[in-house]
């Protein structure tokens, strides 16, 4: 390969490089050494895996979360019976005409989303826990519930059929990536779905 040849790959390769970062991600090479940020995430090296990251900033600092490859051994793990439910009747005892239809313990609106809204025993998790469940995703504790006792959790779903086909009841290992401190807003929840983990940053400043 001659030299102005390898000049003009090495300039479309940064150009690349450099919109993806305009867009607020970048994909690099996780380097030898473990990083390790305020708020838990780590890299690590596998070899010469390539991953999605997302740049924040906390304190004086610039921060890279790895959202799609949080390292899940870091954060505790423990064993809950996980079960679906949805809004309707059939789960929560309530009508779509009754006023707190909808509504959790906390205040917040069930919802489905990147962070989705759970029900769990607040003596085990508090308000504003946030979990990562295999299988279903992050969840933040925002409900409580007369059966849930122990170390079970109730998942959010749109849908009565969507709690069938796509959960059931298991027993699931899940990992607390967050203790709650016995309170959850909308506008926490609405910033966690925006900026994902990043958000806890700004909740530790």
């Amino acid at each position: 390969m001659n030299g102005k040849r390898f000049v003009s790959i090495l300039a479309l390769f940064i150009l690349v490089l450099t919109a993806f970062a305009s867009d607020g991600y970048g994909y690099n090479v996780v380097g030898d050494h473990n990083l390790q940020s305020t708020f838990g995430i780590k890299e690590i090296k596998e070899g010469q895996r390539v991953v999605k990251k997302r740049t924040v900033s906390a304190s004086s600092l610039t921060q890279v979360i790895d959202k799609a490859d949080v390292v899940l051994d870091q954060y505790p793990k423990v064993r809950v019976v996980a079960t679906g439910y949805y809004a309707g009747f059939e789960s929560t005892g309530k009508k779509p005409s009754d006023p707190s239809y909808g509504i959790t313990y906390s205040g917040v609106k069930v919802r489905r989303d990147d962070y989705s809204t759970i029900a769990a025993d607040l003596r085990i998790f508090p308000l504003g826990t946030i979990l990562y469940i295999p299988g279903y995703g992050y969840g933040v504790v925002a409900d409580k519930g007369g059966a849930i006792r122990g170390h079970k959790i109730d998942l959010y779903f749109e849908t009565k059929q969507d709690v069938f086909n796509q959960w059931g009841k298991k027993s699931v290992d899940v990992y607390i990536v967050r203790r709650g401190e016995g309170k959850l807003t909308e506008a926490f929840l609405n910033n966690l779905n925006q900026k994902g983990i990043a958000a806890m940053a700004e909740v530790a400043n």
